[in-house]
Parts: structure tokens; sequence; C-alpha cells
């Protein structure tokens, strides 16, 4: 404000802090651009300037989409990425570079005026990201690796990374499409969501959550809110909370320096509880070892902590080993705390010395 900067650009994550501020209306900013990573957040009602997302890579010198983002109070999904701009052709096509039903999910194709040639000295590189135009004889495109879907109005959602889908208990899962649902919470300023392997070797997802100022951050509350649009599956195990997310030198959410998830900084809904009993404390260590997780406290949730149906029918048969009881696994639904399953298993062994 004190240079009196009218248009500004700054990459997406600065951008999505800066819409947290408090902005007054005399402000002299009336337009900020922003882009290089993926905008998981609408602006608020009343910000003073125009919210304008840019997208494109390199290869397509540089800006290939480019639009305003409207508030949307309640938005779910991730703000678009804009229209094409002048002189640039966008193709969402199939595998087998067809076209896709209007609103379908494809991988974006670029061509145009801002084409490049290709890579430096990488002819393979060349002949495997830039392919020939399938209605455009001589033309060529650029494929981006970038899963969207284009609207009717020719604006373009940008769903995540080709390459970035993980297999989470056999479904295909867009890390993106669960942080635009994380992003769009009360209390939520900044987020990521990953896929971690455990030491077992099962991949889980992993929340980082950058709670705004004066916001006090659940893990139940957030996961129960993103039940609500998200199957189960797609539900993180694990919500992280972080001061700030880490970011590369060039602006974007650098995944690669978010901590693993231990103890100290584990979202949780309270203060952890010891164990109280023998019960309690040979089931907290068999959790632990179950879910991949340091501590646990009694009053954590076994489905909140990442357990489903399948570890569940694990449990069952660990409980039936270590305390000699049998169990349901609508029991664990019913009694999902350390505390509250160790209480049925008090009970099961009661009625069996009857």
């Amino acid at each position: 404000m004190a240079q009196s900067i009218t248009i500004g650009f700054v990459p997406t994550p600065i951008a999505e802090m800066l819409m947290a501020l408090p902005w007054p209306m005399w402000t002299p900013l009336r337009t900020l651009l922003t882009g290089a990573d993926t905008l998981h957040r609408y602006p608020p009602d009343g910000l003073p300037f125009t919210l304008v997302n840019n997208y494109g890579p390199t290869e397509c010198t540089v800006v290939t989409t480019s639009g305003p983002v409207e508030p949307e109070p309640f938005g779910e999904t991730l703000p678009t990425i804009g229209r094409p701009i002048d002189n640039v052709d966008v193709l969402v096509l199939d595998d087998t570079l067809s076209p896709v039903p209007p609103g379908a999910a494809g991988e974006l194709y670029i061509g145009g005026a801002g084409l490049a040639r290709g890579y430096r000295g990488r002819p393979d590189l060349t002949a495997e990201r830039f392919v020939a135009h399938p209605d455009d004889p001589g033309a060529r495109l650029y494929r981006t690796g970038d899963r969207v879907r284009l609207f009717g109005d020719g604006r373009v959602a940008f769903l995540g990374r080709v390459d970035d889908q993980v297999k989470i208990r056999g479904y295909r899962v867009e890390p993106d499409e669960i942080a635009a649902a994380l992003g769009a919470q009360a209390g939520v300023q900044a987020c990521a969501v990953v896929a971690r392997e455990d030491d077992g070797g099962e991949r889980r997802l992993v929340a980082y959550v950058v709670a705004a100022a004066g916001a006090a951050l659940g893990r139940e509350a957030l996961a129960a809110a993103l039940r609500r649009s998200l199957p189960d599956y797609m539900v993180p195990a694990t919500f992280v909370a972080l001061p700030t997310l880490p970011l590369t030198t060039n602006g974007k959410v650098d995944r690669a320096a978010l901590p693993a998830p231990d103890a100290s900084n584990m979202l949780r809904d309270g203060e952890v509880v010891a164990p109280r009993s023998e019960v309690e404390t040979e089931l907290a260590a068999i959790l632990s070892t179950l879910l991949g997780v340091e501590e646990v406290s009694v009053q954590d949730n076994f489905f909140l902590l990442g357990g489903h149906s399948l570890l569940g029918t694990q449990l069952i048969v660990r409980v039936r080993e270590v305390f000699g009881v049998e169990l349901s696994l609508r029991t664990l639904f019913d009694a999902p705390t350390v505390a509250d399953l160790a209480t049925e298993i008090e009970r099961a062994r009661l009625a069996e010395a009857a």
C-alpha cells in the first residue's frame, strides 16, 4: 500500500495468505494475479481487489488460461483456471487423443502461437510431450500431464496432475480435490494433502493444515466436514497442524519438505490421555502398530486415526489373540475409541467367565 501498487502478481500460496488478511477498502490494489501452483481458496466477500487466477506451463510461454475468481463461500471444488487467452488452443482429450464429452475429465493439451519448439538437446522428451494435432495436420500440441474439465462457457477446471493420482484402498484419488474441500472449511487458512507410506508399505492420505488467525481446528470436526462432501476413502487418515506450509524458491508448496506425522504435530481434539488400565495399554499398543502412529490417546477414534473396515478386521483378530475374546466388527463401529473398546473387551471377558 505504501508503494501505491494497483496490479500485482504473487505465487499461489502467497496469494492465499494475502486474501486472509484484513484489507482496508481504500487500498490502491485493484487486481491481484496469481499462478504457479494450485489455487485451493476462493476470495472472501468484500475483498477490495479482484483475484485473477492464471495457468500456463513454461512450454507454452507462459500463460495459457486466465480468469477472475469470484467469491464462493461454500466452494468445495477448486477455483477454475479461467479461459484460454487469445491465439491459444486448449483441448481436453482422452488416452486415444479423442475429445472427451463436455464437462468430462481428461488430459489438457495446448497448442497455438505460444507453443515452444521442444526441449533443446532432448529429442526423446520432445517426442514424448509434443504430439501431432489430431485434427490439424502439421500442427502440434503440448501434452501437459494435467487433468482438467472444460465447461460449456470455456472455463477450465483444474483437477490435478495425471501422475499425482494415488490409489487408496483400491480407489483412485486426487489429492488436490481433497485439498479443495479441506480449504473450504472455516478456520483453514492453507492446506495440502499428500499420500505417504507407513512402515508397513500401506499408503495413507495425510492432510497438512494451517489455521487462520484465532481459529481452533479439531481433527474430528474436519474429518466430519469432509465426509459430508467426500467418500470415506478420500478422508485423510491423519491431520498435521503446521504454522505455515513450506514453499520452494519459486513459491510452490514444497511437498517434499512436509514433515512426517508424529506426536508433536498431529492435530487432535484434546490433550493426550494416557492408558489407565492394562487393557487400555495393550489396546493402545495394538492400534499404534496397526495404524502406524507414534502415540495413541484413550480418547482417540480408530476411524479418525486412519482406520477402516479392512484394518478393523485385523484389529478384531489381534484382540482375539491378545485378550482371548471375540468381538464383532459392529462393536468397533459402536465403540471406536480405545477407552470404549477396552470397556467392551472387559465386558466380554466377564461374560465368558460367568
